[in-house]
């Protein structure tokens, strides 16, 4: 009969991964029968072994008793395909002008290619992934978006027009309710349908916002190629209250591109979320890094502060 190991036969790593499990086990009952929105883009999806991690991380949760939602971005991607087919693209405020040649590439590359791909990577992980875009059962009903802006020299205002670039208005929630009853992990292209069936493209961070708010998640994680919000001293900000980040961005501390990403997450809040996550989702195990452990890797931001 073979003797016990003692403590120090035990493999380290192995002891390790039991010292974590154990650690993450009051978060996995912190969020157990609640749903997460993961918003998904970035030079993360492009990185194969990164991609992996994130599927597999995405089944995890759905194993401990989590209800993940995906909705990924794509933006690098059908830059690439219009190039290959030559046709010119340009943006306006960062968004880009969607004709409607335009708008036929962007569904297909987004619906198609790169949806299939998260489907089969979080599948081939163990999970039982489907890919929707909003046109599904009217999942997203969108309209167009139209912004007015005024001419700094003239200070006359002029609409700005993208094309067949929408925003939401209704996300239809019992859809996605339905599926997670049914242990399915919802993956999701920011395509919204039009009240004559038009289609539309929609910024994946606003889609991801929006439906975060229509199923009332638990989290909203943005998934970027940035550490979160930073402070004028260029150092991360672990948790903002609404207010404090209202109060950043009149300051000009939160600028540029980080602006819509920080509106998104405070929209999400006031819908219900109950806090919403800026994370970049470069670093592997970013969602459980984030979610099951004490000070997270991004920026919080909800209602009001009390500590994560």
């Amino acid at each position: 009969m073979s003797e016990k190991a003692s403590p120090a036969q035990i493999d380290a790593v192995a002891a390790a991964k039991a010292v974590t499990l154990s650690e993450a086990l009051p978060y996995m009952r912190r969020y157990s029968g609640k749903t997460v929105v993961v918003k998904y883009g970035g030079h993360a999806m492009g990185d194969t072994s990164i991609a992996e991690l994130f599927a597999r991380d995405v089944v995890l949760l759905k194993q401990v008793g989590i209800n993940p939602i995906v909705v990924h971005g794509g933006g690098p991607q059908i830059g690439q395909m219009l190039e290959r087919l030559k046709i010119k693209s340009s943006f306006i405020d960062g968004l880009r002008v969607t004709d409607k040649d335009t708008v036929e590439i962007v569904e297909m590359v987004l619906s198609g290619s790169i949806n299939k791909e998260i489907v089969v990577a979080i599948n081939k992980a163990g999970g039982k992934a489907i890919g929707l875009s909003g046109k599904d059962a009217d999942l997203i009903r969108a309209r167009k978006l139209t912004r007015k802006r005024a001419e700094s020299d003239s200070n006359i205002e002029k609409v700005l027009d993208w094309g067949f670039v929408g925003e939401p208005w209704h996300v239809e929630a019992p859809v996605l309710e339905h599926l997670i009853r049914s242990d399915i992990i919802p993956v999701i292209a920011p395509i919204g349908v039009g009240d004559h069936g038009e289609t539309y493209n929609i910024n994946a961070d606003t889609v991801a916002g929006a439906v975060a708010g229509a199923v009332k998640a638990a989290r909203l994680l943005l998934l970027t190629d940035v550490v979160g919000v930073l402070d004028q001293k260029k150092k991360l900000v672990h948790e903002l209250s609404v207010a404090e980040a209202k109060s950043m961005i009149s300051a000009g501390t939160i600028s540029g591109g980080m602006i819509p990403k920080v509106e998104t997450c405070m929209e999400a809040v006031s819908a219900g979320v109950e806090a919403s996550v800026i994370i970049d989702g470069r670093v592997p195990h970013a969602i459980l890094l984030e979610l099951f452990a004490d000070h997270g890797v991004g920026t919080l931001i909800r209602r009001r502060k009390h500590g994560r």
